[in-house]
């Protein structure tokens, strides 16, 4: 089952690896062109964005392509491809936005999660930039410096609680 964000979203799935590998920068809610069964697969939260790219085709329109939405079930000859093109709902001044960041060297545009909102499917994409490996490596050591230092705290203030 998807997990309960807030009374009115409800995430499917994550691509926590977009967040660790890219430097996120505009980030934009779109609307989901689906099928129903994939609905239907989507609703018993089975979903993967860990492979999925978006591009932008010439006639201007996004596409999420690479989520893997499994089949349905207990669906029947009306099933759905698990792997293929989605069509992204966006304006044309959103599209053009994105377009003008990707011709920048080095972006790219992430789908980072997948989610149910008032009853529709939802996607959040960014445009983001690669990371260098030292980047990874310097964020990772200032999560790690974070999560001692609240440890350190915790214990410091357990150790004052004591002394009362």
């Amino acid at each position: 089952m998807a997990k309960k964000q807030s009374d009115d979203m409800q995430v499917i799935a994550l691509n926590r690896r977009a967040r660790h590998d890219y430097t996120l920068e505009n980030r934009v809610e779109a609307g989901l062109v689906l099928r129903g069964t994939e609905v239907k697969s989507l609703r018993e939260g089975r979903a993967s964005l860990s492979q999925a790219f978006v591009t932008i085709d010439p006639h201007h329109e996004m596409w999420l392509e690479g989520a893997n939405i499994p089949e349905y079930l207990n669906g029947t000859w009306t099933n759905h491809a698990p792997k293929r093109k989605r069509k992204l709902l966006l304006h044309a001044d959103q599209i053009t936005r994105f377009e003008r960041g990707i011709q920048a060297k080095g972006y790219t545009i992430v789908p980072l999660s997948l989610y149910f909102k008032e009853g529709r499917v939802k996607v959040e994409i960014a445009l983001a930039k690669g990371k260098k490996e030292y980047d990874k490596r310097q964020a990772l050591r200032e999560e790690q410096d974070k999560r001692e230092a609240q440890r350190q705290m915790r214990l410091h203030n357990m150790k004052g609680a004591d002394l009362d």
